[in-house]
């Protein structure tokens, strides 16, 4: 995998929040491929209970500074970004006071999603393209880790299909367990096509439930990793009968040369 360029998208990561299936592959392959010679990028939401000092999170001027379109309101992007000690590994954090100021990631105190979550994901996953788009690097691999991220496929195949940087780009959607049981806001399909992006697209999402907003990205990816074995058998039915590629679930031992062989077989 030497100087092959992933990007790593995901909704958790350690060391900057606790540790679960999601925010342990979302640094466990990066860095195996950052061992291997290749070149990774890590995109992040920048929680508010992330500890910005411990973690030495600072803002990038040149980055930060433009607004993103998110149902028809113009909200701030803001750009951090920390290095993983000892593992020479960048990770960009995006931000925004409105969305990710308060002190929890998905839910509050009470365990209530919170009610602008899919607004959210639309705004952090353009927030990683436009981000990427002013470091003009271009990805062999998106990698896509965790429901809060499974817009980026959906925008990268719609809103942005026509950005030449991309147009080798890849999209891999690796797939968890069921991490909530609520829909999201049921507005969430129109504030997606508001964005162009067409009804019959994402009509999944006319129940924004945990198990639709992760078929409408896995229809919308290049290629699916089954990283859970707590997948539920409808959604394991539904990747296997995509026709997309996809790779069983690999245990801990056994994930690296399973991952690096799956990338390869997309033609790196």
């Amino acid at each position: 995998m030497k100087d092959k360029r992933i990007l790593y998208v995901s909704s958790e990561v350690v060391p900057y929040l606790a540790e679960n299936e999601v925010s342990l592959m979302s640094y466990d392959v990066p860095k195996m491929i950052n061992d291997q010679g290749g070149q990774i990028r890590i995109f992040m939401p920048r929680y508010g209970n992330i500890n910005e000092r411990r973690h030495q999170l600072h803002e990038v001027i040149r980055l930060s500074g433009m607004n993103l379109v998110v149902n028809d309101l113009d909200m701030p992007l803001i750009i951090k970004v920390a290095s993983i000690p000892k593992e020479r590994i960048q990770v960009y954090f995006i931000d925004n006071d409105e969305y990710f100021k308060r002190k929890a990631t998905f839910a509050d105190e009470e365990g209530v999603l919170y009610p602008d979550n899919d607004e959210r994901a639309i705004f952090f996953a353009k927030g990683v393209v436009e981000t990427v788009k002013k470091l003009n690097w271009v990805p062999d691999i998106i990698h896509v880790h965790g429901w809060l991220a499974a817009m980026l496929p959906i925008y990268m195949k719609h809103y942005y299909k026509n950005e030449a940087l991309f147009s080798e780009t890849k999209i891999v959607t690796s797939v968890y367990g069921q991490s909530f049981d609520e829909n999201l806001d049921l507005e969430m399909i129109n504030k997606v096509k508001f964005d162009g992006v067409p009804h019959e697209s994402v009509s999944d999402l006319e129940t924004p439930n945990y198990e639709n907003i992760l078929k409408a990205s896995i229809l919308h990816s290049d290629a699916v990793i089954i990283a859970s074995e707590n997948v539920s058998p409808s959604l394991t039915k539904f990747i296997e009968s995509s026709g997309k590629p996809f790779l069983p679930f690999a245990t801990k031992d056994a994930f690296a040369e399973a991952y690096t062989n799956f990338y390869k077989s997309m033609g790196l």
